[in-house]
């Protein structure tokens, strides 16, 4: 891969924002477009194409050297924020959590998936990223900001989430298709293609209207939380993921590059919902996702100038 086709991969994907951006300005869709966009996606194109490209994919793809490698710089990148909030911002519980996720839980899904398809070739790419964060930082972060707002931990609701999301339902049955080798009927399986074939260009326009309607920086009591979040997400979490990925894993040339581009990947619009659904620290991560998603783009040409193989 050359550094020509990750900047035309990146173009693709800049260009296709940009069209969501400018007709979120313009206001022609309405005010329900973004809400209609973002849950076709993410229950019926996302999982669509999680099912199709996990269960195409070879199982040793998606646990392979790439996993620890993004799960540990995750939790090392969230350890970090927790440390410094704690000691020099006097930060506790839900704010050290929604703040934790804002620094390391990365949009796995609507950039992810498109960027894995357009600029690294295979979607699969950012599948098991996608599937930690579901399937352990979610359940974690639930789980504590239970317990801060309640007083009690709420287990039923905990052990009923992975039942209660698409995505991650889609991934797991793909990842069963994968490993037993089931054969998935045409019928089946094309439908299903087809749906998810619509899920890049949908998360990405609905990314532009989103952007397009984001006020920032309207919280002055957080803005060093927005700003150690956002940097730590931009700057460190790929740094330690290309340390671990290049003298601990010895990861190969095109792996190293997957790793730390999906580790410059922007803080997750989940992080948002999370923190709207508890009423913490909202402006956190409100602030810290339009930030990082706006940033991201340049670290990524920077890192697919250094790293790209050729």
């Amino acid at each position: 891969m050359s550094v020509n086709q990750v900047i035309v991969g990146f173009g693709i994907v800049a260009l296709v924002v940009a069209v969501g951006y400018v007709v979120g300005r313009i206001g022609i869709l309405g005010p329900t477009a973004l809400d209609v966009l973002s849950k076709s996606a993410f229950f019926v194109f996302s999982p669509a194409l999680l099912f199709v490209v996990l269960g195409d994919a070879d199982i040793q793809q998606l646990f392979s050297r790439l996993l620890p490698v993004s799960a540990l710089s995750a939790l090392a990148t969230l350890g970090i924020f927790v440390l410094i909030a704690a000691v020099f911002l006097r930060r506790k519980g839900r704010a050290l959590t929604v703040g934790g996720l804002a620094s390391s839980y990365v949009n796995s899904n609507n950039i992810g998936l498109p960027l894995a398809a357009y600029v690294l070739g295979d979607p699969a790419l950012a599948a098991p990223v996608l599937l930690f964060q579901l399937i352990v930082m979610t359940p974690v972060a639930l789980t504590i900001l239970d317990i801060s707002t309640s007083g009690r931990v709420s287990l039923g609701r905990i052990l009923s989430q992975p039942l209660r999301n698409p995505l991650i339902i889609g991934s797991v049955l793909g990842v069963i298709v994968s490993a037993t080798d089931i054969a998935v009927p045409e019928i089946i399986h094309e439908p299903l293609a087809i749906l998810g074939q619509a899920t890049v260009p949908t998360l990405l326009f609905a990314l532009g209207l989103s952007l397009a309607t984001q006020k920032l920086w309207d919280a002055k009591d957080q803005r060093p939380d927005i700003v150690l979040a956002s940097t730590l997400k931009l700057l460190v979490m790929p740094t330690i993921a290309w340390l671990l990925g290049a003298f601990v894993f010895a990861l190969s040339p095109e792996g190293l590059f997957t790793v730390v581009i999906l580790a410059t990947l922007p803080s997750a619009q989940n992080v948002f919902n999370y923190a709207q659904r508890y009423g913490v620290s909202i402006p956190l991560a409100r602030d810290s996702v339009v930030i990082t998603t706006v940033l991201s783009l340049p670290v990524m040409l920077l890192v697919a100038f250094f790293l790209a193989p050729s």
